[in-house]
C-alpha cells in the first residue's frame, strides 16, 4: 500500500491557466467559484468521473477544490490512486479568497465563498 504523502498545494501556487477542478456543492459553486473551473460536486463524482478523466487529458494536471480542502483532499486522493495527475488545493476556495485570487459568481453578483 502506498503510504505517500498527499500532493498539495496553496491557492496562491496554482497556475493561472490550472484545470481547476471544484467538488463543492451547487449552492457554494452558485455563490462564487474560480472562473473557468470544472465543476463536479462531489456527490456526483463517481457518475462524471469520465468528465474529469477528459479534462485532464485534454488540459493537464488537476487542481482539486473544496470549501477548505477536505473533500477535495479526498477526490485527490482517488484520483492519484487511479493514476490521474491531482493535487489538493490546501484550503481551498477559503484561502483562494484570501490571497486575492479571482472568483464569479453564477448570477453575476459580487462572488464569495459559501
Amino acid at each position: 500500500m502506498n503510504f505517500s504523502p498527499l500532493p498539495s498545494v496553496d491557492a496562491a501556487s496554482v497556475p493561472a491557466d490550472a484545470l481547476v477542478l471544484d467538488v463543492r456543492e451547487d449552492d457554494e459553486w452558485e455563490a462564487g467559484h474560480v472562473e473557468g473551473a470544472l465543476h463536479v460536486p462531489m456527490s456526483d463524482f463517481v457518475a462524471r468521473f469520465g468528465e474529469v478523466t477528459e479534462a485532464v487529458a485534454e488540459r493537464g494536471r488537476a487542481f482539486v477544490m473544496c470549501r477548505v480542502g477536505g473533500r477535495s483532499a479526498q477526490v485527490t486522493q482517488y484520483l492519484v490512486q487511479q493514476g490521474i495527475d491531482a493535487v489538493n488545493v490546501d484550503g481551498g476556495m477559503i484561502d483562494w479568497a484570501g490571497v486575492g485570487r479571482p472568483m464569479v459568481s453564477e448570477d453575476g453578483s459580487p462572488a464569495f465563498v459559501r
